[in-house]
């Protein structure tokens, strides 16, 4: 059975976070929690956090049996509300800028064992 854990109103583009979640989807627990150390992107600090958490919603779940045996079952980013700012420009016009925001789900499930 899969657990999963969910970061909403995460300050950052969905585009940014989806390169990182694409990195770490289908990987093993180790691997994923490698690959998010040694990545340099602000979005691999959330999307490790959220990772764990998810870690520590399936060592409290009776689903799951073992936890060394997890894996990312799937990783997405959907966008958040904007904040919705507006910048002075030139000849008294203003722009509009969108401060994104994310929502982050985490899904882990165990490697079926081969019988």
């Amino acid at each position: 059975m899969a657990v999963r854990a969910v970061a909403r109103y995460v300050r950052i583009s969905p585009r940014k976070a989806r390169v990182v979640a694409d990195l770490i989807r289908g990987e093993d627990l180790e691997d994923a929690l490698r690959i998010l150390n040694l990545s340099p992107k602000k979005a691999a600090r959330i999307m490790e956090k959220v990772v764990k958490s998810a870690v520590a919603n399936a060592e409290v779940s009776p689903e799951i049996e073992d936890v060394d045996a997890l894996y990312i079952k799937s990783a997405y980013v959907d966008g958040g509300p904007m904040w919705k700012r507006i910048r002075p420009r030139a000849m008294g016009r203003a722009y509009l800028i969108r401060k994104r925001t994310s929502h982050i789900t985490v899904v882990l499930d165990e490697k079926r064992k081969e019988v």
